[in-house]
């Protein structure tokens, strides 16, 4: 992420394997059954002040970002995990003005492919 990367974005607080069960897929079978997702979230951005005060109302609450990342996913069926990811990352971006840049992971461990793997990942990174 370039804007992490150059300083203007020097921390990260990240929730990392949220688990939820929803009905996105390209398949009627998935939108029908639904199945399991895990989604990472790195938040990017100036967190200092919540460092420094130690004070939640100058800290993104991560109880909150969680709530969000949740409904995002198990709201609206979308045909494509890029779709959810985006969603995501606008969501979160949207509800938390401290968080300059996200990166959202969206894997599918479930996903309907013709051989063995563990998952299937769509990574997006937005910035504002």
């Amino acid at each position: 992420m370039t804007g992490a990367l150059n300083g203007a974005f020097p921390d990260q607080l990240s929730l990392v394997g949220m688990v939820f069960y929803a009905y996105h897929g390209a398949y009627a079978e998935e939108q029908r059954l639904g199945q399991r997702f895990k989604v990472d979230v790195h938040m990017h951005g100036d967190f200092r002040c919540a460092g420094q005060t130690d004070d939640l109302d100058h800290a993104v609450n991560y109880a909150s970002v969680y709530d969000v990342v949740r409904a995002a996913v198990e709201g609206e069926p979308v045909r494509l995990i890029e779709a959810l990811a985006e969603r995501i990352a606008h969501h979160v971006l949207a509800a938390f003005p401290l968080v300059g840049a996200v990166e959202v992971a969206v894997e599918k461990p479930g996903a309907p492919v013709p051989g063995v793997l563990d998952t299937v990942r769509a990574v997006v990174r937005r910035a504002r």
